[in-house]
């Protein structure tokens, strides 16, 4: 009984460690895609360039107040539950960028793609409310 009653405990513990709230996100701070524009055919390398406006980028593990880094979505959706970490790469779908870095040379297939960044904050959570950007397309030649 007392062993049970350790292991509830710590697992109220560690999942109130997880619970983490939302950093909140100043009003008016907009993320986006500076290049290539929606629509653009493109060729490889893509460099897929960053805009911020209203926030300041710091490296993931890095908490400061109004900064975040850049998640870029490649053909995905947005994670359907914005108050938890943004998911890890699966299949090259989910780049972090936890240098802070605003830009990045890719190798896309060709055809047609889909690109969305999202901001997270230093803990890889996205803001609330959620900075992201609008999605764009491009078209990838061969």
């Amino acid at each position: 009984m007392f062993r049970a009653t350790l292991l509830v405990l710590a697992s109220l513990i560690a999942t109130a460690a997880l619970a983490q709230e939302r950093l909140p996100s100043p009003s008016g701070a907009e993320l986006y895609i500076i290049a290539p524009k929606d629509g653009e055919k493109v060729s490889n390398p893509v460099v897929v360039r960053f805009g911020l406006k209203g926030m300041g980028v710091a490296p993931a593990g890095i908490k400061m107040d109004d900064t975040g880094h850049h998640h870029l979505l490649i053909d995905t959706d947005l994670p359907i539950d914005l108050s938890k970490p943004i998911p890890p790469a699966v299949e090259n779908k989910i780049l972090h960028f936890g240098k802070g870095q605003t830009e990045v040379t890719l190798s896309l297939p060709a055809g047609k793609h889909t690109l969305q960044l999202v901001l997270g904050d230093y803990l890889h959570i996205p803001h609330n409310p959620a900075v992201v950007s609008k999605r764009i397309a491009v078209d990838v030649a061969k």
